[in-house]
């Protein structure tokens, strides 16, 4: 038997090492890139985009406030169908927000990363790479213990209350990025820590914003991947694709050119998988499918309708039909639930399937998520961002937009339309967006 393995292995060799004689060589086909590109925007579009996406996450922030990881049946209980802001009566937490019982519009860490990335983007600019990303984690950090240290009396206990939040929140990131600066060894040990050692949706909290300031979608998502030095698994892939969708999301207002972009844009090759292929795409395919197939199937088969067990919970604003439509659509999700609700797997699943349900529509989609519970303030903030992007602070509601604006910069010290300013470089557009 050897002999025989032997004798075949050379026999392959000389095979190999002729001229082929054919002559034929049929060619691969080469991957396109998306023909898309922000820099045809002009200068107030691009401005309107930034600031709608910054405001579009900070409504979706606020929306998910009040009911973070909620069950859906207890935010019926507790609202009805929740179309509005509502005041955030939770107690103070590193992740939530830094003060008890907070007005309606606060929001918690998802639009703290916001701000944290435009400092992060406007300080180093074009030398975005993760050295430079650990170095901004462990200098926030630092800033923060050496607040305490340089106290020269002893700080009253409110002061000490209001930094160990702050403390508590960018520890766990601040421990992975100063052991990504040691080397390989020591970060994947803090990595594989990192929140318990779950595949959280960490990256998701700021990875969107690269999608503002690339030119395309593969630039997005490469960009990302870099900067996702806090997930582990496909929550790289899923991190990275919101930031694609992002962009992606500057250059077309086609819902279904945005969600396209899990099919289309894998510069990392994830979908070339042994047995397993892309499974953020797999998600995404069955999520899409799902939700089409919910809407064939009651609007060809009218017996729902009657059926008293999909009761319309009070202030949902649209009709029956589409009641007992996304009351399956949140079914269909529940039979995926992970063991924690911050899961990256789920948060996308949520998100893709929020997005199509949606239909593009910024109120549609965000309503969908927020009453649907789980860790709706962060897929509420991916999608606001993702459709502020995509149709502009101008397009976005008028209420919605006063009252967060208002709440972030008076209660929360962040001035989202400063923020926006400082992203783009633009001081003044030259026609004045409203200030709602």
């Amino acid at each position: 038997m050897t002999r025989f393995i032997g004798s075949a292995l050379l026999f392959l060799l000389f095979w190999s090492c002729q001229e082929p004689k054919s002559g034929v060589d049929i060619p691969s086909p080469k991957k396109q890139a998306y023909p898309t590109s922000r820099s045809t925007l002009s200068e107030e579009a691009y401005y309107d985009k930034v600031l709608g996406a910054l405001v579009g996450s900070a409504i979706g922030d606020a929306m998910g406030a009040s009911t973070e990881m909620w069950d859906r049946k207890d935010i019926q209980l507790k609202y009805g169908y929740l179309t509005h802001l509502t005041p955030a009566v939770r107690p103070r937490s590193a992740e939530g927000v830094w003060e008890n019982n907070l007005l309606p519009g606060a929001t918690t860490d998802d639009t703290r990363w916001k701000m944290a990335m435009v400092k992060y983007l406007t300080q180093n600019k074009t030398d975005l790479n993760a050295e430079k990303f650990t170095d901004f984690i462990i200098d926030y950090y630092g800033s923060l213990t050496r607040s305490l240290s340089a106290t020269k009396h002893i700080p009253k206990t409110d002061f000490l209350d209001v930094q160990m939040e702050k403390i508590d929140w960018i520890k766990e990131w601040a421990r992975v990025a100063m052991a990504f600066k040691k080397g390989n060894e020591e970060y994947l040990m803090a990595l594989n820590r990192f929140y318990g050692g779950e595949m959280s949706c960490a990256g998701q909290l700021y990875t969107p914003m690269f999608g503002l300031i690339t030119e395309t979608p593969e630039e997005a998502y490469s960009l990302a991947y870099k900067h996702a030095l806090f997930d582990i698994g496909y929550a790289k892939d899923i991190s990275s694709l919101v930031s694609a969708m992002t962009q992606m999301a500057l250059q077309t207002k086609n819902i279904d050119s945005i969600i396209d972009t899990a099919t289309f844009i894998d510069p990392i090759g994830y979908q070339d998988s042994r047995l397993v292929g892309r499974i953020p795409y797999s998600i995404a395919e069955a999520s899409v499918k799902h939700i089409m197939s919910i809407r064939e199937s009651v609007r060809t088969d009218s017996s729902a309708l009657n059926d008293p067990r999909y009761r319309l919970p009070e202030n949902f604003p649209g009709s029956r039909q589409e009641w007992i439509e996304q009351e399956m659509a949140y079914q269909f999700l529940e039979k995926d639930q992970k063991a924690i609700a911050f899961h990256s797997g789920e948060i996308w699943q949520i998100l893709v399937t929020a997005l199509e349900f949606g239909e593009g529509d910024f109120e549609k989609t965000l309503q969908f998520i927020v009453n649907y519970g789980r860790d709706n303030d962060t897929v509420a903030a991916v999608a606001g961002m993702i459709l502020g992007a995509k149709d502009g602070y101008s397009k976005l509601p008028p209420e919605l937009c006063a009252q967060v604006l208002k709440a972030n910069k008076d209660h929360m010290g962040i001035d989202l339309q400063a923020l926006a300013k400082e992203l783009t470089g633009i001081d003044q557009p030259k026609q004045d967006l409203p200030d709602r």
